[in-house]
């Protein structure tokens, strides 16, 4: 199953390099200020780290709902009843399956994560240390948002069909709303707007500032204007506006990690009074 959870982010990986490469690459290049003229690692370090925090962004989401469908399948063949039944405090069971899906979900986006360092190490390499290890923080809280998510979606679903509806669903639409497969800056006012209320539009935004970050600071390092640069990161949505503040990076952390706290507490607290009305 590990492999097989693997394959959906190989899978973009190598769609988004052959599909998307090109189309990333002509985006980069109209947005330089005209006579500027960037080398050509540059140019596959940023069409990388595009791709890279696009594919990640997703997968931390999508993965984490299709472990979590264990808990479905335990409510769908009976098995969550003999944990019921035990001396077991809901509060335990619901923390035991968050943990464990959280766990799963951890191995194969980390596997995942080291698969598109990989793939940026051959295209264009400008990563710091602390860029990398930046990336595997943002990663470890979009899991922890993710399955947080998923457990509070999973809660209302009892059979294999509803399984099979939501995590088509999932697949085919976080990407878009949380600015993966198109940045929100390329949607409209109002679109933007309402995205920018979505805690996923912010971890979108961590993962891709580290994953560019390197690219921009060599870009910056040889003499790129700074408005150009700023001008990328916007279109890019490194750099977001809420009603015209800029969201800062420790304010995009401090709405994933209360996100997170709050939908694990909504998940235990409905565990807990569900086993009360039982």
């Amino acid at each position: 199953m590990f492999f097989t959870s693997l394959i959906t982010p190989a899978i973009l990986l190598v769609l988004y390099a052959t599909f998307l490469g090109n189309i990333y690459r002509d985006s980069f290049l109209s947005a330089l200020p005209t006579g500027l003229v960037l080398s050509e690692d540059i140019i596959d370090a940023l069409v990388g780290g595009q791709l890279v925090s696009s594919i990640l962004a997703v997968s931390c989401v999508t993965v984490a709902f299709c472990s979590n469908f264990l808990s479905v399948q335990d409510k769908a063949n009976g098995t969550l009843k003999d944990f019921t039944i035990s001396p077991v405090s809901p509060t335990a069971l619901s923390l035991g399956y968050y943990f464990a899906n959280l766990l799963s979900t951890l191995i194969v986006c980390y596997a995942a994560a080291f698969l598109c360092l990989g793939y940026v190490a051959i295209v264009g390499w400008y990563f710091t240390v602390s860029d990398v290890f930046l990336l595997l923080l943002d990663v470890l809280l979009l899991v922890l948002f993710g399955t947080a998510l998923s457990s509070v979606v999973n809660f209302f679903l009892s059979s294999q069909g509803q399984i099979s509806a939501v995590g088509t669903i999932v697949s085919a639409g976080y990407g878009f709303i949380c600015g993966a497969y198109m940045p929100i800056s390329s949607f409209g006012e109002g679109l933007q707007t309402a995205l920018l209320f979505l805690p996923g539009t912010y971890g979108t935004s961590l993962v891709r500032n580290h994953s560019l970050q390197g690219a921009f600071a060599e870009m910056q390092r040889i003499g790129v204007p700074a408005e150009a640069i700023d001008g990328m990161k916007q279109s890019l949505d490194c750099s977001l506006s809420f009603f015209g503040n800029e969201v800062s990076v420790s304010a995009m952390y401090l709405v994933l990690a209360v996100t997170v706290l709050v939908l694990v507490g909504v998940y235990v607290l409905m565990n807990v009074f569900k086993k009360k009305r039982s």
